[in-house]
């Protein structure tokens, strides 16, 4: 499958990185794309944002949420009509506040476009750990939010193409619940600070059953 990652950040390489050793056609979308430079992940191709949607049958927003929308709309919702457009992204204004309060950035793309099957996921782990299950003790748990139960099933597929075993990921319902996952950032940044390193995981734990 092709996957078109927007983005050439950290999170969109490694994305990138784990999708081509696992056999998919990874493609990095960059708006500078002609002045890039050598390719950033190897065996991964940089090109411009809208050669990296064409064709794609998922494409991945790991843009800066506060650029996500303007990028996405400057490609065009016909271009993205009909995708499955996996959602990493969260806003930070300039002074490290959310951007999105009364609406999820997930939630704003999905509004923008909605012949686009957003699904919001990932966006409460590391990029190492998003790639990498297994680098943290014990196991940790990744979220779903979405509209569409197809698309889902297809964002499924490729986590666990990144190693994601099906236990642990939590389908929390429509794309109304991504707000939880992108508002969670803020605790995460608390923990990060408070242990010293990003790379950890969250593990939801059900209780006991009588």
């Amino acid at each position: 499958m092709k996957i078109g990652i927007l983005g050439t950040g950290n999170v969109g390489r490694a994305l990138a990185g784990a999708w081509a050793r696992a056999g998919h056609e990874a493609v990095l979308g960059s708006r500078r794309a002609a002045g890039f430079g050598p390719a950033p992940v190897e065996g991964v191709p940089v090109v411009d944002c809208a050669s990296a949607v064409d064709g794609a049958g998922v494409v991945v927003n790991a843009t800066p949420g506060t650029a996500s929308v303007r990028l996405l709309t400057a490609i065009g919702a016909p271009a993205l009509a009909g995708k499955v457009l996996l959602d990493v992204a969260v806003g930070f204004t300039e002074d490290n506040d959310l951007s999105h309060l009364g609406e999820s950035l997930g939630e704003e793309i999905q509004r923008t476009f909605p012949d686009t099957r957003v699904v919001k996921t990932l966006c409460t782990i590391d990029r190492a750990l998003m790639v990498d299950p297994a680098s943290v003790e014990g196991p940790s748990t990744v979220f779903l939010s979405g509209d569409d139960a197809g698309a889902k099933r297809t964002v499924r597929a490729l986590l666990a193409d990144l190693g994601w075993p099906e236990d642990a990921l939590l389908d929390l319902g429509g794309i109304a619940t991504a707000r939880g996952q992108e508002h969670y950032s803020l605790l995460f940044i608390g923990i990060a600070q408070a242990l010293g390193s990003y790379g950890f995981g969250i593990r939801v734990v059900p209780p006991v059953r009588g």
